[in-house]
């Protein structure tokens, strides 16, 4: 291993973990800077050059994702998704009253943050948080539970750069991952609901104009088709999926049936499935710097050394291991996108052992940084911190208290899982 090499890396991941520097410029400028110092030529034709470890970056997933933001632009511009959303709300509101609104509200704030890349709690809250604390919902309950949307939009979507990286490193799809992410929202947003509606008082009845009010205007609009039709395409792309046809292609075709279903404009529908796409951006450098990242952690032999150094961890519970990492960086760092310079090394170390299942490594990796970046302080931007200042009589830190112990019941949630999958 070339000393100087590792520490420039090792450099480079602190920048990374402390935030005090742009994330992804961090990762790719360190990284180039470690591989030049460890003498590996740009271009050439040695057998590892920067450029082939760039070329490296380019896994087949972001294709993927590519076919699944071009069904998303369909899915909006039909109004598909939307109607989705609003009977999502509809259902919470007819379950569970204010509980129901609160948690429904979340829910629906992180399907919309899965599929399109971006989780906004207060793109629901700013209706569903007023509603929820007129049926009698503790404010800081109320937004607490809003903000649970991140750990859906993170662990179950199909964009964030830290999912996407894990899933190259482990060579798996789309598809389990994600259901097993949403299941961990679900188990997080459950606890919630349950905690909430054991604390309503009894003596906060709405007012059920007001109520009708607030739940107005997610109300099924005159002409729209029922849930189960909008729901035939999601069920025809998870179809693919499970089949293991090409996501790109599934994506494209169910994009189209889209488009069919619901009497689009052909030349206004492939509009928005390139617009949709544009939203790759992000994903698509962070999820390139980071593979390049982990390329040249390797190619320098700093892989190898960490390999001995966990090496009697890795040798007998590595997927307990990953859990505990995982989550520290989560923790530290605050930040699920922050925390893959921590996990993806380690997770590279543990693939390489060749004895591990790849799903149950992949969970272990990228669930509970997707949890615990929330814990301290209610999480990064796009979080707590938006959701506080639509729900009247919240603040920060309370909210986030009542946050805690359902995160941690989504944590367990994780560890079982990964460990039923691929042992300890």
């Amino acid at each position: 291993m070339d000393v100087a090499a590792a520490v420039m890396m090792g450099l480079t991941l602190l920048l990374m973990v402390s935030g005090r520097t742009p994330l992804y410029a961090t990762a790719i400028v360190g990284s180039t800077v470690a591989a030049l110092v460890a003498g590996i030529p740009l271009t050439g034709d040695a057998e590892t050059t920067v450029l082939s470890l760039v070329s490296g970056g380019l896994h087949p997933v972001i294709a993927d994702m590519a076919g699944v933001l071009v069904f998303i632009g369909a899915m909006e511009r039909a109004g598909f998704l939307k109607i989705i959303v609003d009977s999502i709300i509809r259902q919470g509101n007819a379950l569970g009253r204010g509980p129901g609104v609160a948690t429904a509200g979340g829910v629906g704030a992180g399907v919309i943050g899965a599929f399109t890349g971006f989780t906004q709690p207060a793109i629901t809250a700013v209706v569903t948080g007023p509603a929820s604390v007129t049926l009698g919902v503790d404010p800081n309950r109320s937004a607490g539970t809003h903000a649970h949307a991140g750990h859906l939009g993170n662990f179950a979507g199909f964009t964030h750069p830290t999912l996407l990286a894990v899933m190259a490193t482990t060579a798996i799809q789309f598809g389990w991952i994600n259901a097993i992410g949403l299941g961990t929202a679900l188990v997080i947003f459950g606890v919630s609901f349950l905690r909430m509606r054991a604390s309503v008082r009894a003596s906060a009845v709405a007012d059920p104009e007001q109520v009708t009010r607030a739940m107005a205007q997610f109300d099924r609009a005159e002409g729209d088709p029922p849930v189960w039709f909008v729901l035939v395409p999601f069920a025809l792309l998870v179809l693919g999926f499970a089949l293991g046809y090409p996501v790109f292609v599934v994506g494209f075709v169910v994009s189209c049936l889209v488009m069919v279903m619901g009497r689009q404009n052909a030349f206004e529908t492939e509009e928005a499935m390139l617009a949709s796409v544009r939203r790759i951006a992000v994903p698509l450098v962070a999820t390139v710097g980071f593979l390049y990242m982990s390329g040249v952690i390797g190619a320098i032999g700093l892989a190898s050394r960490m390999t001995e150094w966990f090496d009697p961890l890795t040798a007998t519970v590595p997927i307990v291991t990953m859990l505990l990492v995982a989550s520290l960086a989560g923790l530290l760092t605050q930040s699920n996108a922050a925390s893959a310079a921590i996990v993806l090394p380690v997770l590279g170390v543990i693939m390489a052992t060749g004895d591990v299942n790849p799903l149950a490594a992949a969970v272990a990796a990228a669930g509970p940084p997707s949890v615990m970046q929330y814990f301290l302080t209610g999480g990064p931007v796009a979080a707590l911190a938006t959701t506080v200042p639509v729900v009247p009589g919240s603040d920060l830190r309370t909210a986030n208290r009542f946050q805690r112990p359902s995160q941690l019941a989504g944590l367990l949630f994780v560890a079982v899982v990964a460990i039923a999958l691929g042992g300890f």
